[in-house]
């Protein structure tokens, strides 16, 4: 899928079968799209022409896919032909000719991939209004939920509201699948089922979002079935909201990710220490990592043509994976981390050096090699924590959960 994505935010072509090619030292953009038989149409419906596309997209070309073998033939066969970029081995492009001629195309499916994630992470006007308009669509739906919830009777109906919704503002496609996790299935962060009663249940989880013109939205509330809290269950709500205002209230250039992550756990902490569901001092329970038990995921991920879009800096750190991998789990990046103790405690022993490092940053600096690799060392370790902040048109998720 994640080809898919990077085709469209290359071409903004969004029918099947088409390729696109882009010729760097032209600077020129092709797109190759399908002819569509006559015969075929009646049938299948018909897909635009190249003029059509021409007018469509912002492409300098196109062309169809039957001239395709013959232009990447005459690409191979110039000597002069640069390196070609794929974004994975299996796009190799066919020849259709003998193997010697398809050895005359120097592939490359390493870099390609990381330049589109260092483009794509960064969103313009436009690609922010489409995600904009994708959330007020998706909105309205929780909303329609929200006012009818003492209503209903079934999960799967919470799903249907949320479809029809989205369909009726001209959205047909969800972002994901919708979760709507009633009384313990809300504890699933992926839960799919959507088919249990929701009679003698206290809460709702709803996590959906749509897509518009192939962008998504990321929704997930909690709500009371029975249109009220009761008091434990209000008190747990509250300390999320919390971790959630406070976060959101730190999003802006140049913030840490990882601070931010750290923020949340910290607002946890306090507020099941307050209630008395954690106790002891509160050093050592922090200390201990143990809020990861509580919060055992990334705090958000970045939005774009992918729910969880591209990496971008939201890694919670090179060094706090390393630090359990030991424990067997499957890393990886934004919400979908599995935050883990050893990871939690990691992450705030390496925020408390980064503010002795600020503190002491103008005293005078050891004489000879020493100096030299401590130097060293904390230029690297900057470089890290450089690649976790929050840029300008990132576009984050921000979802503690309890």
């Amino acid at each position: 899928m994640l080809h898919v994505y990077s085709f469209f935010y290359l071409s903004g072509a969004d029918f099947e079968d088409c390729v696109v090619t882009y010729e760097i030292s032209h600077d020129k953009l092709t797109l190759w799209i399908p002819y569509v038989e006559p015969r075929q149409v009646l049938w299948f419906g018909s897909k635009p022409s190249a003029a059509e596309c021409q007018r469509r997209y912002d492409v300098d070309e196109v062309r169809y896919t039957t001239q395709l073998g013959k232009f990447l033939r005459n690409y191979a066969a110039d000597p002069s032909s640069p390196t070609t970029y794929i974004l994975h081995p299996d796009q190799a492009p066919d020849l259709g000719g003998s193997r010697s001629s398809s050895g005359k195309l120097r592939l490359d499916d390493a870099l390609l991939q990381l330049a589109m994630d260092r483009a794509r992470v960064l969103k313009t006007g436009y690609e922010v209004a489409m995600i904009r308009r994708a959330n007020d669509i998706s909105s309205a739906a929780h909303r329609r939920v929200a006012e009818r919830i003492t209503r209903l009777s079934n999960e799967r109906e919470i799903e249907a509201m949320i479809h029809a919704v989205c369909i009726a503002n001209g959205s047909r496609s969800q972002a994901y699948p919708v979760i709507a996790g009633a009384g313990h299935n809300g504890a699933t962060l992926h839960y799919g089922d959507n088919n249990a009663p929701l009679k003698n249940k206290q809460s709702l989880v709803l996590d959906a979002g749509c897509e518009w013109n192939c962008y998504a939205s990321d929704i997930t509330r909690t709500m009371p079935l029975s249109g009220y809290w009761s008091p434990k269950a209000a008190a747990i709500y509250a300390i999320v909201q919390r971790m959630q205002e406070e976060c959101i209230r730190r999003v802006r250039p140049g913030a840490l990710w990882r601070d931010m992550h750290l923020l949340a756990a910290e607002i946890g902490m306090d507020g099941l220490l307050a209630l008395g569901i954690l106790k002891g001092p509160r050093d050592e329970i922090a200390r201990a990592g143990t809020m990861a038990a509580f919060f055992p995921h990334g705090l958000g991920h970045h939005v774009g043509l992918d729910v969880h879009d591209v990496s971008g800096s939201l890694a919670l750190t090179a060094a706090a994976t390393t630090a359990d991998a030991t424990c067997g789990v499957q890393l990886d990046h934004g919400k979908r981390v599995m935050v883990t103790p050893v990871m939690l405690a990691h992450m705030l022993r390496e925020s408390s050096n980064d503010e002795q490092h600020t503190t002491h940053a103008g005293a005078g600096a050891g004489a000879g090699a020493g100096a030299g690799a401590g130097a060293e060392a904390e230029a690297k370790a900057a470089g890290k924590r450089k690649s976790q902040h929050l840029l300008p048109n990132m576009v984050v998720t921000v979802e503690p959960g309890m």
